[in-house]
């Protein structure tokens, strides 16, 4: 049984998007040494005041706005978790939500406070080529974000033109520096004639994009000649990439007024927002972000005092980027200038912000008036007013926008459909209920009528998603895109099955516990069984496994850890080296830090491997139920087809009869 547990174990860790490269290749002892010097006591209270509370520690959340401490840090788990908020985590991941760092950064500045050296392992040929390609690049880009501030602030036609283009758009000298503004000269040759005296390669200039080559004589060719640049500082702090706007009346008539950087290794334009890095720590503060267009945007909200602002620059936003803002804040303003193009944005994306959980709020500027201009007319308090007097709520927005004036009742329809599936793609089902009561009173349909159309959308959805889920996926990874640090994204409980979740609570709390003694294993050997391996073992028998990727991975990794009996679970996955890990661990493992020792449930051998058996059963039979369902589809899918028919109907009686047996169990075990 270890043998099959183990040979899983290693599938289920090839299959999990597993990030291996940790923290900029930082020797793995060493990071070891820093999880355990970290004490979430000495680490919180840099931050947060911390007051005794039997043997835990309460403070005021750090993270949002509240008067009542909510915010619970336990020395003996050494984790930290906000009831209000949900936040918190182990020592690495506070670091990096409340310093906005990444998980290297998080690491380096731990061990600098514990006086822990740094020691970094020795890279595979294959990672020193990657990270070498990429440190060249941000080189690279770094000296031309110099270069294009240089020419602004020092060279004569930089003043005369970058300048006086800014000066006429009213931005002062400590935004132009805050940043990093610049210009390029208009000889196309300049630029690539001065890196090459610097001593950088061609090909590292071509790879960023800063430069490309003519196809008639080969010859490098600088990309923004003769513009003003727009750096896009990435999140770590490092230049990514670069906007470049013409200046001469060749604009007028022209569409393409802005060149930016093309995709490349460090620079992706679906994954990075304008603005981020500078705007960041107050979007955490704010626990709000608004969402502009546009460069100037940007910087004319910031010059009148609202920093907690980003750009899109004109795209549709994307998931990457939706889950990028939600480390910081569930709260989104769309920011649009009012004219057909400003709605058009406003609705772009929109059902995937709320399909991750982000509340939306949409504010259209008086016709004629876009953020940079209202904001140069605006102080930040006047800004900040209009917009909380002005901002309305997404599905009311949508529902005012589509249906107002609307008569014809096939175009009316089509228009409620839209608004209902926008509010179906909502997980949380009481923010769901609660736009589809608006939806109602807005509209004047029956509740029922809205209710029965949402299920069927939900439904549909649900299915689309299990067909992706299913069918094997042709992407290859490439090593040279690995990002080299963990995820920061915090599963949502909410997106895990309950049955899976209670699983998860099982081995995180229990995983090590032993609850079979003595049983004999294929070969005859007596063995003793923990909660993981048991619950993993039985899944396999039946050639089943979770779909949630991460509590299968606590599952698989739980099973083969627990072989060693000195091994305890909770410790082990809320230290985990990998922060995605350590976070979802914190979540299951939340109900044991909230309790008190006195309250906390002591289970025996007996009751812990009742439970664990009942949730096996539950995880059958919603499995069963499932594939019942599925039959039954096929089953109207296929009337005309006798020999698909007799052996679907052949396997819906045998998921019948196995799902009767089921019910008996568990009404067994309820008794």
């Amino acid at each position: 049984m270890g043998a099959k547990i183990a040979n899983n174990y290693e599938l289920c860790i090839i299959n999990y998007k597993l990030f291996i490269i940790f923290a900029a290749v930082i020797d793995r002892q060493t990071i070891d040494r820093i999880m355990e010097a970290a004490n979430i006591v000495e680490v919180v209270s840099e931050f947060v005041t911390l007051r005794k509370s039997g043997s835990n520690y309460k403070g005021l959340c750090p993270f949002h706005n509240e008067r009542t401490p909510s915010f619970v840090v336990s020395p003996a788990r050494n984790t930290c978790h906000c009831f209000g908020c949900g936040q918190g985590g182990n020592p690495v991941s506070f670091i990096m939500e409340h310093e906005q760092m990444t998980y290297p950064e998080a690491l380096r500045w731990l061990a600098n406070k514990y006086h822990i050296e740094i020691k970094e392992r020795e890279m595979t040929s294959e990672e020193r080529e990657a990270e070498n390609m990429r440190d060249s690049m941000y080189i690279v880009n770094e000296w031309a974000a110099t270069y294009f501030e240089d020419l602004l602030h020092n060279n004569t036609d930089g003043n005369a033109i970058g300048m006086q283009y800014f000066r006429s758009r009213g931005i002062r000298d400590d935004i132009i520096k805050k940043f990093r503004l610049g210009y390029d000269l208009a000889d196309g040759q300049a630029l690539p004639k001065t890196a090459k005296a610097k001593g950088y390669k061609d090909e590292f200039l071509v790879a960023t994009g800063i430069c490309y080559r003519r196809e008639r004589d080969n010859m490098l060719i600088d990309r923004y000649a003769g513009r003003v640049m727009f750096p896009w500082i990435g999140m770590n702090g490092k230049v990514v990439g670069f906007g470049g706007r013409k200046l001469d009346a060749a604009t007028k008539g022209v569409q393409q007024k802005y060149v930016n950087s093309p995709d490349s290794e460090i620079y992706h334009k679906d994954q990075q927002l304008y603005g981020i890095y500078q705007a960041k720590k107050a979007i955490a503060r704010e626990d709000c972000v608004y969402m502009v267009e546009g460069y100037t945007d940007v910087i004319a909200m910031h010059q009148c005092g609202i920093e907690n602002v980003v750009a899109n620059s004109g795209t549709a936003l994307s998931i990457h980027q939706i889950r990028m803002l939600h480390r910081f804040t569930n709260n989104i303003v769309l920011l649009y200038d009012g004219d057909a193009a400003g709605i058009h944005a406003a609705m772009r994306g929109t059902d995937m912000l709320l399909a991750e959980g982000m509340n939306i709020k949409v504010l259209l500027l008086p016709d004629g008036d876009d953020p940079d201009s209202f904001a140069r007319k605006n102080t930040a308090e006047g800004f900040k007013q209009y917009i909380a007097e002005h901002q309305t709520d997404f599905i009311r927005f949508k529902t005012q926008l589509l249906l107002n004036g609307v008569t014809d009742p096939i175009k009316r329809s089509e228009a409620i459909n839209s608004i209902v599936q926008s509010i179906a793609v909502i997980t949380d089902p009481v923010v769901r209920a609660t736009y589809l009561n608006d939806c109602v009173q807005l509209t004047g349909i029956n509740e029922m009528t809205l209710i029965t159309q949402m299920n069927k959308m939900i439904r549909a959805r649900r299915e689309e998603k299990e067909m992706q889920r299913t069918q094997p996926s042709t992407i290859n990874p490439q090593p040279s895109t690995i990002n080299h640090q963990p995820s920061t994204i915090n599963p949502q409980p909410s997106t895990i099955n309950p049955i899976e979740w209670i699983m998860g609570e099982l081995v995180v709390r229990y995983g090590e516990r032993i609850i079979l003694h003595d049983i004999q294993d294929d070969n005859g050997q007596t063995i003793d069984t923990s909660v993981a391996e048991f619950l993993v073992y039985s899944l396999q028998e039946d050639d089943l496994r979770l779909q949630s990727e991460e509590i299968w991975r606590i599952l698989c990794e739980a099973a083969e850890k627990s072989a060693d009996r000195s091994w305890r679970a909770e410790q082990y996955f809320l230290q985990h080296e990998d922060i995605t890990i350590s976070q979802l661990a914190q979540k299951l493992a939340t109900e044991r830090v909230l309790l008190s020792e006195k309250l906390q449930k002591n289970y025996t051998d007996k009751e812990l491997f009742n439970k664990t058996q009942h949730v096996l059963l539950d995880f059958r039979m919603n499995y069963i139920t499932n594939r019942m369902r599925e039959i039954e589809k096929e089953i109207k899918l296929n009337t005309n087809d006798n020999t698909k028919m007799q052996e679907l109907m052949k396997e819906y009686m045998d998921m019948k009869t196995i799902q009767k047996e089921l019910a008996k169990e568990i009404g067994k075990k309820m008794i």
